[in-house]
């Protein structure tokens, strides 16, 4: 079950770390109470340690390390910590601290920090609902079941999976703005933030997060309250202040961690810094299911109107709360009405029925059997968008007298059915090529055969070793003379054995050569060598049972085989090769004889070694298996960029 899942990670994100000692009083011990797991905000990190031990003993300096190499150490006395930066989240990491002391005496701990899984969905998962249910008199009622519920997702009643008390441990998120604006009220603040942890329950955890105009050293998340009071006591006011940012900055990254978050944010209000609207951030936060509880606190300037009423706005519109207090007795009470705020509610889950991934806004509707009582319930949340579209693309980049020339990703520009994108990715193309080399063994080719031999040999020694090749050759029939391979010496002994009689099946060739390299991987190409039209022996009919429409349609199936057609001599069909290399993103070569055909295989090894790779997240994430015009251009003049042209867009399965 999906609710069941989500429980289980949160708790199991709880109990990450070993414990040193437990019996007894050690002489030395030594536990690392921050971060317990993976807060998903990346940035840096305080790693923080607790120490124990006997007061006539002196320590040595306390060592941290990350998978085993030193980071730093801390002799300046408790609290010991040591700043990091998590840069790879995904990866499974172990933190380990160690401390001597004057006695021999030596202590350390690990915690070993989960990756955050990413998992991709096919359906939308289970809503988490938290709602809290008053009489009359704003008292918390508690005795509901499940019976007694009703929820409607845009007025469309749903089925409850399950609606119980609050059991499940949650996550709070301390954003405090640490700028110059509140250094006046900053004990105050610090006041505001350590009196929450106290009234939590024994499994929630905290996280710590200063901002200004970005976000500050992250610590948590941990149980350990010294832990926490000492991350509070270290943040110092200083600089401007970026709220709007801040939050969304938080919610992108806590959206990768499950389980139940709170954030309650300490600030006066004023924000001079976020280049972000109000409803792109209140959409980030809708999006991780979050509830934002307000501590607005007055600072050099009190706070504005203005600020105020977004304070307000935001908490109401995630289901939470704002508080202005005044004075310090006041902190006592507002922490309180947070924590029970939080834990007097109804947790409450059920599957949507509307099980579409368009990432878009759904109204939740919460009834109880009793109409006389007020509910408080986040209004509604974004369905999950659907998977990202990536297209994957090659180029040719040269000069306009086909020289070859380096660039980068900063010289281009991608454009998607006239919409710019973002480039993610831009490369030198190293992925291997499935090849299929075509050779026509028709009886015109007979005066040239000692020269295609020699020409074919050189092709394929220059090849490089990691790309796989096939080699076909067609007269009357295509015949597969040996599959993919990177056994040189196979296509060797076919090339040896190339004969030439009868007649042209230059269709058939070319539409059984995509196909057959159809289900490999990477990079693949046909480089096809002919000298005549697609005609029998006799010169009076098609030498294919396929036509050139059927080759064009092939193309079009495979997007991602390039081919390249050399025609030699003058009896080719020049409009119909060139228009094949053109729809595939290959190119076409004509040398007037045969002595020339050796160089035309190097210009195109040069074009299969010199292309580049580039990505992008579309802004187009339909499925609807349309084709997809991209336009590649650059920013410096003088530089021709080839392409396929675009893609076909992903369709629904």
């Amino acid at each position: 079950m999906r609710f069941a899942a989500v429980v289980a990670a949160a708790i199991a994100g709880a109990a990450l770390v070993t414990l040193g000692a437990q019996s007894g009083k050690p002489e030395l011990s030594v536990v690392l109470t921050s971060p317990l797991g993976r807060t998903g905000i990346s940035g840096p990190v305080r790693i923080v340690a607790r120490v124990t031990q006997e007061k006539e003993a002196t320590l040595s300096p306390v060592q941290f390390f990350v998978d085993g190499k030193l980071l730093g150490e801390d002799k300046d006395g408790p609290p010991y910590a040591i700043e990091w930066v998590d840069d790879n989240p995904f990866e499974k990491r172990e933190l380990v601290v160690q401390v001597a002391d004057s006695r021999g005496n030596t202590a350390k701990d690990t915690v070993e920090l989960k990756p955050i899984e990413v998992v991709d969905s096919t359906s939308v998962a289970s809503v988490l609902l938290e709602a809290t249910v008053t009489d009359n008199r704003g008292r918390p009622i508690n005795n509901l079941k499940a019976e007694d519920f009703e929820v409607f997702e845009d007025d469309e009643p749903q089925k409850l999976d399950l609606a119980s008390p609050d059991t499940i441990p949650a996550t709070y998120t301390l954003l405090v703005d640490s700028s110059q604006s509140m250094s006046r009220r900053m004990d105050f603040v610090r006041d505001a933030a350590k009196a929450l942890p106290e009234r939590l329950r024994p499994q929630d955890q905290v996280i710590v997060v200063p901002f200004t105009t970005k976000l500050g050293s992250v610590t948590g998340p941990t149980q350990d309250r010294e832990t926490i009071a000492s991350a509070i006591t270290s943040i110092h006011s200083t600089g401007g202040t970026a709220i709007l940012n801040s939050l969304a900055a938080v919610a992108q990254q806590i959206r990768s961690v499950p389980g139940r978050h709170i954030i309650v944010l300490i600030t006066d209000g004023y924000d001079e810094n976020s280049n972000l609207a109000y409803e792109k951030s209140l959409d980030d936060i809708k999006g991780t299911q979050a509830t934002v509880y307000v501590v607005g606190v007055a600072g050099t300037a009190g706070i504005s109107m203005k600020g105020e009423d977004l304070l307000k706005r935001l908490a109401k519109e995630t289901g939470g709360q704002a508080f202005f207090p005044s004075r310090e007795f006041q902190l006592s009470d507002i922490n309180g009405l947070i924590a029970s705020d939080v834990q007097q509610r109804y947790v409450l889950t059920y599957t949507p029925s509307n099980q579409v991934q368009d990432g878009s806004w759904r109204t939740i509707t919460l009834k109880t059997s009793n109409p006389d009582y007020g509910i408080k319930v986040r209004p509604g949340y974004f369905s999950p968008a659907p998977p990202p579209v990536k297209p994957q693309l090659d180029l040719i980049i040269r000069d306009t007298n086909k020289q070859f020339i380096d660039v980068s990703a900063d010289d281009l520009v991608v454009v998607e059915d006239g919409v710019e994108q973002s480039i993610e990715v831009f490369s030198e193309s190293l992925t291997p090529v499935s090849l299929m080399m075509v050779l026509d063994s028709s009886g015109s080719m007979k005066k040239d055969a000692t020269q295609v031999i020699e020409a074919a040999k050189s092709f394929v020694d220059a090849l490089p070793k990691k790309d796989k090749l096939a080699l076909m050759t067609f007269a009357d029939k295509v015949d597969l003379a040996h599959d993919l391979t990177t056994l040189r010496e196979w296509t060797m002994q076919a090339i040896v054995k190339y004969q030439t009689v009868g007649g042209t099946a230059l269709w058939d060739a070319l539409v059984e050569s995509i196909t057959h390299l159809k289900k490999a991987e990477g990079q693949r190409a046909v480089v096809v060598l002919t000298d005549g039209r697609d005609e029998n022996n006799a010169g009076n009919a098609a030498g294919s049972t396929h036509t050139f429409d059927d080759v064009l349609k092939a193309i079009k199936g495979n997007a991602d085989t390039r081919i390249y057609t050399i025609g030699l001599g003058p009896n080719v069909d020049r409009p119909k090769l060139e228009k094949v290399a053109e729809d595939s993103g290959g190119e076409s070569y004509f040398p007037a004889e045969v002595g020339a055909l050796a160089a035309e295989y190097r210009r195109i090894l040069e074009n299969l070694r010199r292309r580049y790779t580039i990505s992008y997240t579309s802004t187009n994430f339909r499925r609807d298996g349309a084709w997809r015009k991209v336009e590649i251009k650059s920013k410096r003049d003088g530089i021709v960029i080839e392409s396929k042209g675009g893609y076909f867009g992903p369709k629904e399965k």
